[in-house]
């Protein structure tokens, strides 16, 4: 058993991140953000959805921003462009939720 809320990935210098679950049809990240960390643009390789655990983040999906925060659920179709930011003065932390796993994509 993982808990969610409990050693969070932060790092110093940029985003941390942990994977919790690996396999076949799921694969779920947790994201950790300081203060003016982001996770770089990049397209959603599968179906995603976010899932804010603590603070709150900017995401931007095809070039337009959503603010999200602690309890907030949202979709992020595959290949949308997107980056996620912490804007705030406190950490942020997320999980990503991928379906399928990126992994079966190409098979």
């Amino acid at each position: 058993m993982k808990n969610v809320l409990e050693d969070i990935p932060y790092t110093d210098g940029h985003m941390g991140k942990r994977q919790l679950v690996d396999e076949k049809h799921l694969l779920v990240m947790q994201v950790a953000l300081k203060p003016g960390q982001q996770v770089p643009q990049h397209r959603a390789n599968s179906n995603v959805h976010l899932l804010i655990v603590e603070g709150h983040v900017v995401a931007t999906l095809d070039g337009k921003d959503t603010v999200a925060a602690k309890g907030n659920l949202f979709p992020v179709g595959i290949q949308t462009l997107m980056s996620i930011r912490n804007d705030s003065q406190e950490n942020a932390s997320f999980l990503i939720l991928k379906s399928p796993n990126p992994s079966e994509m190409d098979r």
